[in-house]
């Protein structure tokens, strides 16, 4: 499924059972005090990574967090992981190709309460307050905290700084199964070039809610077209 919300370039491997490799030492010392649950999803979302690795030509490597946790991949790389209740993926793409990636996985209720509030704008909670009525198969408001944590990490690799669930406001097409989400930057962010907005994709697939946004390669001389538009056709 999150295949599908991808530009061709991504290779993207996703599991709905949990599968045992053998974890290179670093990273097992990542999970070695953790309960049972957390080891096996650990394992089965770098049992994704490694198979995309595969799929790409390139052998296992160790896939360890960095900064604020985001995954390391080799140089010629970007990618995302994600994980919940019943699904793993990982997407890898070349960095020729495809600047930055951020995927995310859901389940498809709605959040617990007063988390939406904490998370959100008013603009936001008007058009998921409209989609509760008139389209009830998506938990709207856990849609958007996924969004808005593809958005993060899409960004942080992409710009090694902070943006918390307030620096974005998201619109969704429910009918195209598409979002945007506007980027909340000061002027000093701004003046480097930064993306100012990410277009992006939803599903569903299984009681699971899935959001992608995949970068094209920064073109030279255009930096500030490099986080604005999907690749044609992945609209």
């Amino acid at each position: 499924m999150i295949s599908t919300l991808l530009p061709a370039a991504a290779v993207a491997v996703e599991s709905t059972v949990d599968r045992e490799i053998a974890l290179f030492p670093e990273e097992a010392h990542q999970v070695r005090n953790a309960v049972v649950g957390r080891q096996r999803e650990f394992t089965t979302v770098r049992w994704c990574a490694r198979e995309a690795l595969g799929r790409l030509g390139l052998p296992a490597v160790p896939v360890l967090p960095g900064r604020r946790g985001a995954p390391q991949w080799p140089e010629q790389l970007v990618g995302s992981m994600t994980h919940c209740t019943g699904y793993r993926a990982a997407v890898l793409a070349p960095r020729s190709e495809v600047s930055a990636i951020g995927i995310d996985a859901e389940p498809n209720a709605p959040l617990p309460d007063r988390v939406l509030d904490s998370i959100s704008h008013p603009e936001e909670r008007a058009w998921i307050q409209r989609l509760r009525w008139s389209a009830a198969d998506v938990a709207w408001d856990r849609l958007l905290f996924s969004i808005k944590e593809s958005v993060y990490k899409t960004w942080y690799p992409l710009m090694g700084r902070e943006l918390g669930f307030e620096d974005a406001i998201v619109t969704v097409d429910p009918e195209a199964r598409s979002f945007r989400a506007h980027l909340l930057l000061d002027r000093e962010v701004r003046a480097t070039g930064a993306p100012t907005w990410f277009d992006g994709r939803f599903g569903t697939s299984g009681g699971v809610l899935l959001t992608a946004i995949a970068l094209p390669a920064r073109q030279p001389g255009n930096p500030a077209d490099a986080g604005r538009h999907l690749p044609s056709g992945v609209r």
